[in-house]
């Protein structure tokens, strides 16, 4: 007896020196170079090569929507738009169009944010520009201290932000929110300080409010700078200590108050219904003390939290394909949140309004079941590896990680005080304490988040549901429910091996190297072809596709839904002798993601890897095309929740979902295999008939094309492509897709929706038609649209203030014709439809007639340079460009072309030529308005 007292004095020691070990800060990168200037600014620096020749810049303010004034609200955000309307160096609107000329794109490179608590700027910034280099650091600069804050210019800028209030704020899921809100933030200040603000606001403020926000809370004691790129280090220092040192903090400068959320007593439940909301959901938060991560041993508890997370997600998602699963998916997690909290939030999706009572009850009993039982072994040691595969995934990928996934670790230790650790640090971390970390401690985890204090269950739902969804007291019933008959989760062991036989394969038959694109092309004995495109840009990764002709055209329109289904069903059952859900604990530690699917045209592979788990994917690839598994409860259970999620959203159509389908219906002339799904056409799914179409479409590989792209060496993996692709099943059959007829309405057509409870529009207008698919025409179309976009957003949204954001779309098929579409589509008020529309087709009519402005090619020109410049680094980016030429029998070269050659074609010719060609005789106009009263 005394020898177990003495171990477990030694146990309890050697804890509490483990746990004094730990208590230490965690490690700053420390490549990152940190500073703070005289006036209180502080700045972080990181030299990063990838991308190459970029850098990501942000300006971080320490200020949101909270510290306005009852008569700023919405201010903080006008402000953040005002910035690119005019500062000290970039009058007006030059500041968009100095970056534009430079290769920039407003939106993608060029962008701001702003939240309840902080407001971000946003540059990526070409470095082999010097000119443009230090630019980039006035406009910075400029954004924190030298806006003009014109008073023509916001008089201007009002129309925009009321657009954006109108496109983002004027629906279902905004006037949700405005009643969950103040439901979550317990009426605290961040309820009342919603950052789009108030209408009235924002049209009547005078402009000496935006000016005193900007004055108060735009200062150097409230910033920080980040710089993450490819350059020099004490350069970038030299320029951020340049341009800001002089910048000065206000001496009679206010506080800059930090607001909490006040605690709430027990559960609260309320009931938010809507007329366009067309699913029900029970959603449950429970609010806790913020958790800071400042040591080792919080960011110990930090890595067990995130294999709590993955685990009760792992959960959920199996118990949603089970047969009579009571919802479609549930959600919980443990994440922070606003004023000082985390939250333990909780969400399920049930079939329908009648089964809501069922739903909450499930997600109420698998909580109650994890306090009661806790989680298994087998699942933390599968969390373990899915956790350990992220960090090692990081660790190798270190010298190919961009810019951009540095910048928010630096922003949130500003503005969080979180430390910004490295991947070395993270992976030797994760090495010496991730084992250690006991079923025990992930427990705890359990008792510490699910709590019944501070709590608040909803359900949000439709008003056509009221009556049978539960109503506030009903709901408390059911959250406070405790079923005696809760039994512990069974973990099912799984043994059985991916392939219980592997494929003997075939030789490579023929080898073709294609050197201008670094492409060597193999073929097999069993006709497959494989194109193998070996990159440094990432240490860790391989990607790939697959295709052939055929698809979905082969079958008839009695078999349409079945081969529509077909390979989505096949992988609801697994593969071989394992299940979905097997398949998933068998995967666990390994990188191996692999998906078939059944296009209108072709069939095909998709997938990605690491170089020391591609076997495996290729086991699983093998797998899915021939030993697909069938399992028809499961099957049964998603064809269930199709057809009820099918049936709630035509119960309660949303306004963007009628118009959407009235768009395409139109358009394709009402054309069967064009038209919205409906809840009936789940029956007509045979699952039979869907399991034979779907190994027909992969019985014969002799005419499909391979595509890998990523680290790896082509000898060496050669022996596993001639197994698993060489070996895949060939029957030499000749085989194409079926021409079905479909195509666009012809002429012009014009379209009225009625739909919508407030007072808004959409508009989209639609050209289409034939056209050569030549290489020309092609960059010609695109060219187009950009010279639109351009164009369009200077009009409509600066000069009219009209809309917020105009999207113009160009898209081009050659199969089964080659065909073009060009689509300008905004959202604005109902009065300015025409007045609108009429400015977008006069801005197309002087392009067909005397061609674009030169600059706003040359904008087009630099942009597309700087965009392919980084497109042609990326694995993804040759993946599906690649498998594209394969499939349309275009030439391999193309890009090169295009890069070198095609860009630099483009001008104001080309474009008004193209204008002409594409902006033709086959025009549709359609919009949407409110419903008519």
């Amino acid at each position: 007896m005394k020898k177990i007292i003495h171990l477990i004095l030694i146990f309890a020691v050697s804890t509490q020196v483990f746990a004094q070990k730990l208590n230490v800060p965690i490690p700053n990168n420390p490549a990152v170079k940190v500073g703070t200037l005289k006036n209180g600014l502080k700045y972080y620096i990181l030299k990063n090569a990838e991308p190459k020749n970029r850098m990501e810049l942000r300006l971080v303010v320490n200020a949101g929507s909270v510290l306005e004034t009852d008569a700023q609200q919405g201010l903080a955000h006008f402000l953040e738009h005002m910035n690119f309307n005019g500062t000290k160096e970039f009058p007006k609107n030059e500041l968009v169009n100095f970056l534009q000329k430079s290769g920039m794109k407003f939106g993608a490179d060029l962008n701001a944010s702003t939240s309840f608590d902080e407001t971000i700027y946003q540059l990526q910034v070409p470095t082999d520009s010097a000119k443009l280099f230090e630019r980039a650091f006035q406009i910075l600069a400029d954004w924190s201290n030298y806006a003009t804050l014109d008073t023509a210019e916001i008089n201007k800028e009002r129309g925009i932000i009321l657009e954006e209030e109108r496109t983002r704020g004027k629906n279902a899921q905004s006037r949700i929110q405005q009643k969950l809100l103040p439901i979550l933030f317990n009426n605290s200040r961040y309820s009342s300080r919603l950052p789009i603000g108030k209408t009235d606001i924002l049209k009547t403020f005078p402009p000496e409010e935006i000016v005193k926000f900007y004055k108060d809370w735009y200062r150097p004691d409230l910033m920080a700078v980040v710089a993450v790129g490819d350059f020099d280090v004490a350069q970038v220092e030299k320029l951020i200590t340049e341009k800001f040192t002089d910048i000065k903090t206000p001496k009679s400068a206010p506080k800059r108050t930090k607001y909490e959320i006040p605690p709430s007593a027990g559960t609260q439940t309320y009931q938010i219904l809507d007329k366009e909301i067309p699913q029900s959901t029970f959603q449950m938060f429970a609010r806790l003390p913020r958790e800071k991560t400042t040591t080792q041993a919080d960011y110990r508890t930090d890595i067990a939290e995130n294999l709590f997370n993955q685990m009760i997600s792992t959960r959920l998602q199996e118990a949603s394909k089970k047969p009579n699963a009571p919802f479609v998916f549930g959600i919980m997690g443990y994440s922070p949140f606003l004023g000082g909290l985390d939250v333990f939030q909780t969400i399920v999706l049930p079939k329908n309004a009648d089964g809501m009572e069922a739903a909450i009850k499930s997600m109420i009993d698998e909580q109650e079941r994890l306090k009661r039982f806790g989680f298994t072994k087998g699942e933390l040691e599968r969390a373990k590896k899915e956790y350990m595969v992220g960090v090692e995934k990081s660790f190798k990928e270190k010298d190919k990680t961009k810019s951009a996934v540095f910048v928010n670790g630096l922003v949130q230790n500003y503005l969080q005080g979180s430390a910004f650790t490295d991947a070395t640090f993270r992976y030797e971390f994760a090495q010496k304490q991730l084992d250690g970390i006991s079923l025990d401690e992930i427990n705890a985890i359990i008792k510490k988040v699910i709590k019944e204090e501070n709590r608040v269950g909803i359900i949000v739902g439709s008003e056509k549901d009221k009556d049978k969804l539960p109503d506030e007291a009903k709901l408390k019933g059911l959250i406070s429910y405790k079923n005696p008959d809760l039994k512990p989760y069974e973990d099912e062991a799984v043994l059985t091996p991916i392939l219980e036989k592997i494929p003997e394969g075939t030789k490579v038959v023929s080898e073709k190297k294609i050197d201008e694109i670094g492409v060597t092309e193999l073929v097999f004995g069993n006709g497959a072809k494989v194109a193998l495109k070996p990159t440094n840009f990432k240490n860790d990764q391989i990607v790939f596709s697959a295709s052939s002709k055929g698809g979905t055209s082969l079958y008839s329109d009695a078999d349409y839904f079945s081969a529509e289904l077909a390979s989505t069903i096949v992988s609801q059952g697994g593969v071989s002798k394992l299940s979905d859900t097997q398949l998933e604990k068998a995967l666990a530690g390994k990188v191996a993601q692999v998906y078939t699917y059944i296009g209108e045209l072709t069939e095909g592979i998709g997938g990605s890897t690491t170089p020391k788990d591609l076997e495996t994917a290729l086991q699983l690839m093998y797998a899915y095309v021939t030993q697909p598994r069938r399992d028809d409860e499961v099957v049964k259970n998603f064809l269930k929740n199709e057809k009820e999620l099918l049936t709630n959203s035509i119960k309660t159509l949303t306004p963007e979902k009628v118009f959407g389908d009235t768009v395409t219906t139109v358009l394709y002339q009402n054309h069967f295999r064009r038209t919205p799904n409906k809840p009936e056409d789940i029956d007509k799914v045979n699952i039979d008939r869907a399991i034979e179409i779907y190994k027909e479409r992969f019985a014969d590989f002799s005419d499909f094309t391979f595509v890998f792209v990523g680290s790896f060496e082509i000898e060496k993996i050669k022996p596993l492509l001639e197994k698993y692709i060489g070996g895949l099943p060939s029957t030499r059959r000749q085989e194409s897709f079926k021409d079905l007829g479909i195509s666009k309405v012809k002429g012009k057509v014009e379209k009225n929706v009625y739909k919508g409870l407030e007072d808004k529009a959409r508009v989209s207008l639609q050209f289409n038609g034939n056209f050569d698919y030549s290489e020309e025409e092609l960059v010609n179309l695109d060219a187009l649209a950009e010279v639109l976009d351009i164009k369009l957003t200077e009009k409509l949204r600066e000069e009219a203030g009209g809309v917020y954001t105009p999207s113009i779309r160009s898209s081009y098929e050659k199969l089964p014709k080659s065909t073009y579409n060009l689509t300008i589509s905004f959202g604005c008020s109902p009065a300015n439809v025409d007045k609108l529309v009429k400015i977008t087709l006069d801005e197309i009519a002087k392009i067909k007639a005397n061609g674009p402005e030169k600059v706003d090619v040359e904008k087009v020109v630099a942009e597309e340079k700087r965009e392919v410049e980084l497109q042609v680094k990326e694995n993804g980016f040759w993946n599906s460009y690649l498998l594209d030429q394969y499939s349309d029998g275009e030439d391999l070269n193309y890009i090169n072309r295009y890069q070198n050659q095609l860009i630099d074609k483009i001008s104001i010719e080309s474009v008004k030529k193209a204008a002409n060609q594409f902006c033709a005789e086959n025009f549709a106009k359609f919009v949407l308005l409110p419903e008519k009263k």
